[in-house]
């Protein structure tokens, strides 16, 4: 299940669908959250846009590849997009799976390829101005290192 929004979701909710299995015997989560320092120290807000219809399908697409991968029960990606203050949430990537290993695995991969394909763009505010985020070299050599895995 992949969601693009604007309101916030709730962590232990998410958990629970993911959980909610029989044959679950690992669920590996990640939360990112809107933090004061980015390209600048001071951040005090962000404002996250994306392409809609294809943020969507790339995301759909990185948890078809992830489950060709590794054996998964239950995946949920969630990304906002909107205005965002410090501590909010952003991104949450959950895996659930009969193995520990593929969760894990499963879940990294999944914000490697979140990061560097999906068509979102980040502005960070401080005091003194706005600029847009540029995409990081230190996210493309993650995700290029799952290619070399192949």
């Amino acid at each position: 299940m992949n969601r693009v929004q604007t309101q916030d979701f709730s962590v232990a909710e998410e958990y629970a669908k993911l959980a909610d299995n029989p044959g679950c015997g690992a669920v590996v989560t990640f939360v990112g959250k809107v933090r004061d320092f980015g390209d600048n120290q001071g951040v005090t807000q962000m404002e996250l846009e994306h392409y809609p219809g294809m943020t969507e399908a790339v995301l759909e697409q990185i948890e078809a590849e992830a489950r060709q991968r590794w054996p998964l029960d239950e995946v949920i990606i969630i990304h906002r997009v909107g205005s965002l203050a410090l501590t909010d949430q952003i991104v949450f990537i959950g895996v659930s799976s009969a193995h520990r290993k593929a969760a894990f695995a499963a879940c990294e991969y999944l914000i490697d390829f979140l990061k560097t394909r999906a068509p979102f763009w980040k502005k960070e505010q401080t005091q003194a101005e706005a600029h847009w985020v540029d995409a990081k070299d230190s996210d493309e050599q993650a995700a290029a290192m799952w290619l070399e895995d192949k």
